[in-house]
């Protein structure tokens, strides 16, 4: 794996990310609050996991017809999604709580949506928060097959039309990272990153299997197991509420960072990205629609992703106070501060940014 260092000779550079820090810390200084998590998340947590496991309750112990059942499964698809959004994601960076334990067992719910915490931690909070849009590092713009998401890997033919088929393939991540845990775990392992991280790799290979197993028993078994549905109806049921969550949460991050004016660096000095690592963020990420206070509160403040990577240690539940901070102290250094007004304005973003990658040359 490549060691990227960031590096400026720019002044102007270390003065703001110096002055977004002090700026952001006044904030709560002056308020004479935690930026960790409070009464909000605890409620968005009460919420989410209902939304996701009442409905399987009702799938297991109320009759019902089939399409009555398809339809709790996109609910519980939509709760899904709200959880590692809004609860596991906080929880993971340590943003939840000022208590760890909390935080460790908040993280947990990433189990209930059938992945792994460790792959996680590594993946996002590691490689995606400190590498982001760097290709070959960042492997949430990897190209995987017939979606190109990064402008440096090549270009086939089939990319020409990825802007009309990519969204339903955006609904097969979770589902994908049924399988991918494993491949991924076994990549950190044999790079040493398990044991940087002071985890043994065997046991951590054996959690994945467990709890995949555990995962798969509860539902898909005990619905085959306590309802008169069939295999292939049960089935249906899970593709689809992974689906739905998937489409959500690939979506979401795309608009964050796979739209226009959201850079992909490369070193120009092997090794060397030439910019401090704060406006790196700043240059790589996006947001979007921020006066949609129903949509930010459903998607866990990640519609304001600038602040969420400038600030990854701060609950999302303060994202939408210090934006005007974050955008102001940026334009008073000269940066741009990319941000798309609506929810629409960023897909439709998104959608031109994938026709370019799907034409344009490997540069």
């Amino acid at each position: 794996m490549r060691n990227i260092k960031f590096k400026s000779h720019d002044e102007m550079q270390a003065r703001f990310a110096a002055a977004v820090r002090k700026n952001v810390d006044n904030y709560f200084k002056e308020k004479a609050i935690s930026p960790k998590g409070n009464w909000e998340i605890k409620l968005k947590s009460a919420a989410m996991l209902a939304i996701y496991l009442v409905p399987f309750a009702l799938l297991l112990f109320a009759p019902m017809h089939g399409w009555l059942a398809l339809l709790l499964a996109v609910v519980m698809g939509l709760g899904k999604a709200g959880i590692g959004m809004g609860v596991m994601h906080d929880a993971a960076h340590g943003s939840y709580s000022r208590k760890r334990w909390v935080n460790e067992l908040m993280s947990a719910n990433m189990y209930l949506l059938g992945s792994n915490v460790f792959n996680w931690k590594v993946q996002h909070n590691v490689l995606h928060h400190t590498y982001t849009n760097i290709d070959g590092l960042d492997g949430d713009i990897a190209s995987h097959g017939p979606i190109r998401l990064s402008e440096h890997s090549p270009v086939w033919k089939i990319h020409r039309y990825q802007h009309l088929y990519a969204f339903f393939l955006y609904g097969l991540m979770t589902l994908s990272k049924m399988v991918k845990d494993f491949r991924q775990l076994h990549v950190y392992n044999k790079a040493g990153i398990t044991r940087e991280h002071r985890r043994s790799p065997v046991f951590e290979m054996i959690k994945v299997a467990v709890f995949k197993a555990a995962y798969l028993f509860v539902f898909i078994g005990l619905p085959l197991l306590l309802t008169g549905f069939t295999v292939w109806q049960v089935l249906a049921g899970f593709f689809l509420m992974h689906w739905v969550t998937g489409v959500i949460l690939s979506v979401i991050f795309q608009l964050a960072h796979v739209v226009e004016g959201a850079d992909q660096p490369l070193e120009k000095t092997s090794g060397i990205i030439e910019n401090d690592w704060m406006v790196h963020e700043l240059q790589t990420t996006a947001d979007f629609a921020r006066n949609n206070r129903l949509l930010g509160w459903y998607i866990g403040g990640l519609n304001f992703q600038i602040e969420h990577h400038l600030f990854p240690h701060i609950s999302h539940v303060h994202y939408r106070h210090i934006a005007p901070i974050v955008e102001q102290t940026a334009h008073e250094f000269g940066y741009a501060y990319n941000v798309k007004p609506t929810f629409i304005n960023a897909l439709t973003s998104h959608v031109q940014r994938l026709k370019e990658l799907g034409t344009s040359q490997r540069v």
